[in-house]
C-alpha cells in the first residue's frame, strides 16, 4: 500500500492487494480496501467508518461451483471526495473528482465528477 503525505488510516481496517492512496486522505475505522484488482484513491478524500471498497467479486465462481474464475475490476476514487459511513463500492467503479456519496450507499456504477449521490443502489441526486 502506498500512502501520500498527510494521509492516515484508522485501526481495525483491512487493506489487501494494490492500493494507492493520495495525499491528505483520511480513512476511518472498520474499513475494507480491496486492491486485488487495483484501487486508487485521490488526494483530500474522506473515507468514513465502515466503508467497503471491492475490486473483485466471486459471484460467478460460487454459482459455477468453482469453474468460473473470480472477476476483477479496478476501482478509482477521484480527489476531493467524501464517502459516507457504511458505503459499499463494487468492482470496476469510478467515482469522479469532488463527489459526495451518502451514508449506507451501494455504488454499482460510475459516478461523474461533481455529483452528489446516495442510496441502494446509489443514484445521482444533484451536484455538489
Amino acid at each position: 500500500m502506498g500512502c501520500g503525505e498527510g494521509s492516515s488510516i484508522y485501526d481495525s481496517s483491512v487493506v489487501i492487494g494494490e492500493v494507492s492512496v493520495g495525499q491528505h486522505v483520511w480513512i476511518g475505522p472498520y474499513t475494507l480496501l480491496d486492491g486485488s484488482g487495483g484501487l486508487q484513491i485521490g488526494d483530500y478524500c474522506s473515507i468514513s467508518a465502515g466503508v467497503q471498497i471491492y475490486s473483485h467479486d466471486s459471484v460467478h465462481w460460487a454459482v459455477s461451483g468453482g469453474v468460473a474464475p473470480y472477476e476483477y475490476g479496478a476501482v478509482k476514487i477521484g480527489s476531493r471526495c467524501y464517502i459516507g459511513p457504511n458505503t459499499v463500492i463494487a468492482k470496476g467503479v469510478t467515482i469522479g473528482d469532488g463527489c459526495i456519496i451518502g451514508a449506507n450507499s451501494l455504488v454499482l456504477s460510475n459516478i461523474p465528477a461533481g455529483s452528489k449521490a446516495f442510496g441502494t443502489p446509489c443514484r445521482i441526486v444533484g451536484g455538489v
